[in-house]
């Protein structure tokens, strides 16, 4: 058995009915040229040969009544494809909003935990004779790096099924007895815990006092709880919308090479400007810059004794959006200022802090809490955290293949929380930039305006870089 770590824990104590902690990717395919012709049944099962050497895919959730603990992992003895593996028809005509519909409709759906926490839906009937294919999979046993990860071990650089890695084949997640669990979790909390607590504290201590020198200054991240408040940042229910656009990836490239930003400067600076073009064009603009939560990979950071391994090995990290400036030109350059500065205040913080304190989160009083504020609609009464999830992900710049299907689109998206409910994800691949939004329709009826304005605001910044000399 492996025990989850408190950080991915954490989001099965704070999922509830209106919010799924559920990480998920809409794939688009091109089905002819799948080998032999497409059919589901022939896509389903080359899945399920497939998740034979995909350890993550096949392990289970378990527990015990008196394990004072996190649950564990364990391996899903009883694993059946055909209970993750499911196809349902798009509505007519067929394009891509009502592929997004549909989509929007699963993803507000929990994952059932009596099963390995993913499932698999393949989207028939698009006009064009494309295919979407949609995987859910509980943010406990991934992140963002994670479900590129599995997305590379599903995609190929040919049509051709691949073969599979012995050694994954036999790498096993093992049983499990309640009396194990309960045992090593008593050992995990009395004894381990609160020397991981000790060391903790004086890696914690300074970190507020230098959070305040630099805001005093205006030359670190924006401190939590003092964002404007949005239409975004309010309380959800359990509806879901997406919406997709696509960007040429030439085009970001040569804004950035224009300007000497990086990639990460001009999506933000794009964010920024299409939060403002929709937020202005209905009289809710703040005066004041909005704040992104941009998610930071932790991996390969030394662990020592402040967290136990787990999937989870990301951080966040606070910085304004331009939302402010009018100039399309001013705001990349604002966008790259403050990225900077959000970036040497974090790069001074211990990125395990948060997921060291995250051992200690406490299950039952924890998700107690949470259903409290969600009754409450708490999140509507205190200042937004954040305002957005901004989150960009480099995916391979080549062709790609999934289940043989030539790969058109990858739209990854993460979860969205109470008073934070918009979630933006970007991921580069095979020359274009994906864009992909997830809000709460009940908040955001006119998700496809905002995805849009991205389209309109890389046009505004394209402008002002001049052509390149024609080659001699």
């Amino acid at each position: 058995m492996q025990r989850l770590s408190g950080l991915d824990a954490s989001f099965l104590y704070l999922e509830t009915p209106s919010q799924v902690m559920s990480v998920a990717a809409v794939v688009q395919i091109d089905p002819s040229t799948i080998s032999g012709g497409y059919t589901f049944d022939s896509m389903r099962s080359e899945m399920g040969r497939r998740v034979r050497g995909l350890p993550a895919l096949r392990r289970r959730l378990a527990d015990s009544v008196t394990n004072v603990d996190h649950p564990v992992w364990v391996e899903d003895d009883d694993f059946a494809i055909e209970r993750h593996v499911h196809r349902i028809a798009i509505p007519s005509p067929g394009g891509v909003r009502e592929m997004a519909q549909m989509c929007g409709h699963l993803v507000g759906q929990v994952l059932d935990r009596t099963k390995p926490l993913w499932d698999l839906w393949v989207l028939e009937g698009m006009a064009d004779g494309r295919v979407a294919l949609l995987l859910r999979m509980h943010h406990a046993c991934v992140d963002g790096a994670t479900v590129a990860d599995i997305l590379g071990e599903l995609a190929t650089d040919t049509p051709h099924p691949p073969p599979l890695d012995p050694e994954l084949v036999k790498q096993t997640a093992g049983g499990g007895s309640r009396l194990d669990i309960a045992v090593g979790g008593a050992v995990n909390f009395f004894l381990q815990r609160p020397v991981a607590f000790a060391r903790l504290i004086p890696k914690t201590v300074p970190v507020p006092f230098e959070w305040i020198r630099r805001a005093r200054t205006g030359g670190g991240m924006p401190a939590p709880f003092l964002a404007p408040r949005t239409r975004f940042n309010a309380p959800l229910t359990a509806r879901r919308t997406l919406a997709f656009a696509q960007l040429p990836l030439d085009d970001v490239k040569r804004v950035k090479d224009h300007y000497g930003v990086k990639v990460n400067d001009v999506v933000l600076a794009i964010a920024g400007g299409a939060l403002r073009e929709y937020l202005e064009s209905r009289g809710e603009l703040p005066a004041e810059p909005l704040v992104g939560l941009v998610p930071v990979s932790v991996r390969g950071a030394a662990e020592g004794d402040l967290v136990e391994a787990g999937t989870n090995k990301v951080t966040g990290m606070f910085t304004r959006l331009p939302t402010s400036v009018a100039d399309p030109v001013d705001r990349i350059r604002v966008a790259g200022e403050y990225g900077r500065q959000a970036k040497g205040h974090h790069g001074g913080i211990d990125a395990n802090i948060f997921r060291g304190y995250a051992e200690f989160a406490p299950g039952n009083v924890m998700g107690a809490l949470m259903r409290m504020y969600v009754d409450r609609r708490l999140s509507g009464l205190h200042p937004p955290v954040f305002n957005a999830v901004v989150s960009n992900v480099a995916g391979p710049d080549r062709p790609m293949y999934l289940l043989g299907g030539r790969v058109e689109a990858v739209y990854p998206m993460g979860p969205i929380f109470h008073g934070l409910g918009l979630n933006i994800t970007v991921m580069s691949s095979d020359g274009v930039m994906n864009v992909g939004l997830l809000s709460c329709p009940d908040l955001v009826p006119d998700l496809w305006d905002l995805v849009e304005a991205f389209g309109s605001q890389l046009d505004l910044l394209l402008a002002t870089v001049p052509d390149a000399p024609p080659d001699e």
